[in-house]
């Protein structure tokens, strides 16, 4: 086992190159049987193996520094950097993250999540190294896919300026980019991968300086070679902004890649390296469908299927199956998403509706502008996408949308605690950010019932700016024999009436709050319950009648404190001096890590026993 002799970092530059292959081989095994266990993103990562292995064999990790972008493909990056023992915790609580972490290793040289990042930063680091006078490598990999993101052209646009290397290498695994791979472009490719190219360019530039008006004919000389690269050279794109050109290489041929990376570190500009993976590489379900595989719960590895299923819809689903409907019968409706069709409940809508569904790529702040611009031409968008995404979109819906009232629909998915991407895909900002902008209305739905009322009402029966915004995971059927009461603009729905105490909550924590008032019942206490749904407007009537009749008002929310609706009811009480004390249970001000949602409720003591503990702590000091 060639795995077997890599345990601590930079064990694979004492192999032997003819271990290579077999070595690429075992740490696919070792992948696809952890993660089988562990569950996690394994078709990014089976994609480019090779290209890691080649990264951590030509340069000199941690002195070089090697960022990935979004990062759920480092996996091979932290077996190579001493972390193979750590997989049997990957994701969990306590555990290793899925994403690069500074304070997990050296190695790790940024942390990442979101996409279209890693030319930024990589360029703040060669920039640093260039203002210190420091001498190392710098190496951005991006993706076909991120590249489709504003943010990686913002920082194309401003690599040039980079003095010294500055290497980018373009993940691409043929979904987006690589239409000009072909002979000419292969031939080329092979011309400008060779040591012997670069001997002979830098040998006859030379020599030509050293000749009367030399510097005129060799700047004549590299006009005439733009031209004809214009023609029929692939990379044009990247050579106009001063950016040099490599590949299109195989990036499953490690000898080529090696190759490619050792001409790269020669050329002291920025220069871009273009290499064509294929994910889920090297095991035939993920590569028959890599969507399903790239982020994956445990599975079976003989049949490709999950261990563990459920009938039971998702949010996601029932999203899915409204929004459907409701098309059927509004020819208005359109549907947005930015690269997340399938984990966003869009696909369904994009097969019977395709000339109403728009994927506009890995960019949110185009999508939310775009989906101002249908508004304002007559259609009802529906912008569906994650919580965390979102969060990058924020001047687009407070100009473009709020400002001008635009009929927009935001349907905010993985809404609260998501689990095991950690920090960077916690969906617990939403409220806050969205809570301070005028206009915006923002609805939360206590079970898949509501969130069809939720989202007809949004359609059908408002017209301005609407967030309804739901958790990740499946429906609960707590309120199954609960007749829940249709959506009316900014009031609360009353779900067991009490005194003493009233719980006012948000969302998913509605069914914590029915819990928690069994815990408090059996203690003696009389506790109400209250099913916000409005987060902005507040229903301001509601919690004026609960001051009268209540001691203590508890609000629930999985999003943190500041900002959030705890906040507006806390400064609502304040301006109408209401004489009732009020608790707010909400998240910390701190990022939340990776782990089991259930394990991080009871973390962060916004879990069923945890609430119960904190209100009877409070209760008995009034």
């Amino acid at each position: 086992m060639i795995l077997e002799k890599i345990n601590k970092p930079n064990d694979i530059k004492k192999l032997d190159p003819i271990e290579y292959n077999q070595l690429a081989y075992e740490i696919r095994q070792f992948l696809i049987e952890n993660i089988s266990k562990t569950g996690g993103h394994l078709a990014s990562n089976l994609g480019v193996v090779e290209l890691t292995m080649a990264l951590h064999i030509v340069f000199n990790l941690p002195q070089d520094k090697l960022i990935w972008d979004v990062g759920h493909q480092s996996y091979t990056h932290k077996i190579l950097t001493g972390r193979k023992d750590l997989f049997g915790g990957l994701r969990k609580f306590g555990g290793m993250s899925g994403f690069p972490k500074r304070n997990e290793s050296d190695y790790d040289a940024f942390d990442t999540g979101h996409s279209s990042t890693s030319i930024s930063a990589g360029l703040g680091y060669a920039c640093a190294r260039d203002v210190r006078k420091q001498h190392y490598d710098v190496i951005s990999v991006i993706g076909d896919g991120a590249l489709t993101g504003g943010m990686a052209y913002e920082a194309l646009n401003n690599a040039s300026r980079v003095k010294g290397s500055f290497i980018i290498v373009l993940n691409d695994n043929t979904m987006s980019i690589s239409k000009n791979v072909g002979g000419v472009s292969e031939m080329l490719s092979n011309i400008r991968s060779s040591d012997s190219y670069y001997d002979l360019k830098d040998s006859v530039a030379n020599t030509l300086y050293k000749l009367p008006n030399g510097d005129k004919l060799v700047e004549s000389i590299k006009k005439k070679k733009s031209n004809l690269k214009q023609i029929i050279f692939p990379g044009q794109m990247f050579e106009s902004m001063g950016i040099s050109y490599l590949g299109p290489v195989n990036g499953h041929d490690i000898d080529k890649l090696i190759k490619i990376f050792r001409i790269a570190k020669r050329i002291d500009k920025p220069v871009l390296v273009h290499v064509v993976t294929q994910k889920g590489h090297g095991y035939r379900p993920a590569e028959r469908n890599p969507s399903k595989f790239h982020g994956i719960a445990p599975f079976d590895i003989k049949t490709g299927e999950l261990l563990k299923k459920s009938d039971k819809p998702t949010y996601s689903d029932v999203f899915s199956d409204e929004i459907c409907e409701l098309a059927k019968n509004d020819d208005k409706i359109a549907a947005i998403t930015a690269a997340m069709p399938d984990g966003t409940g869009l696909a369904k809508f994009a097969r019977w509706f395709p000339e109403r569904f728009y994927d506009v790529g890995i960019a949110e702040e185009h999508a939310v502008t775009f989906s101002a611009g249908l508004a304002a031409g007559g259609l009802k968008p529906v912008f569906a996408v994650y919580s965390s995404f979102l969060q990058r979109a924020f001047d687009q819906i407070l100009h473009d949308v709020c400002i001008q009232q635009l009929h927009v629909v935001f349907a905010i998915d993985r809404a609260g605690l998501v689990g095991s991407d950690g920090e960077t895909h916690q969906g617990i900002f939403d409220l806050s950010f969205l809570n301070c902008i005028p206009n915006m209305t923002i609805f939360a739905p206590k079970d898949g019932e509501e969130l069809k009322l939720g989202l007809r009402f949004g359609l059908q029966d408002y017209n301005g700016p609407f967030a309804i915004r739901y958790p990740r995971g499946e429906v609960t059927d707590a309120f199954e024999d609960f007749e829940t009461m249709p959506v009316v603009y900014g009031k609360a729905e009353m779900i067991h009436k009490g005194s003493e105490i009233a719980l006012v909550a948000v969302g998913s924590m509605v069914e914590t709050a029915c819990e928690v008032r069994k815990i408090l019942k059996e203690k003696g206490l009389d506790v109400t319950v209250v099913n916000e749904r409005f987060i902005k407007p507040i229903d301001a009537g509601m919690i004026h009648k609960l001051s009268f009749d209540h001691k203590l008002i508890v609000t629930m929310e999985e999003n943190v404190g500041l900002g959030g609706f705890g906040d507006t009811v806390c400064q609502y009480a304040d301006d109408s001096q209401l004489d009732v004390k009020v608790l707010n249970i909400a998240l910390p001000d701190d990022y939340v890590e990776h782990g089991n949602v259930s394990i991080l409720k009871k973390e962060e003591g916004i879990d069923a026993a945890g609430v119960a503990d904190r209100v009877l702590s409070f209760y008995t000091n009034i």
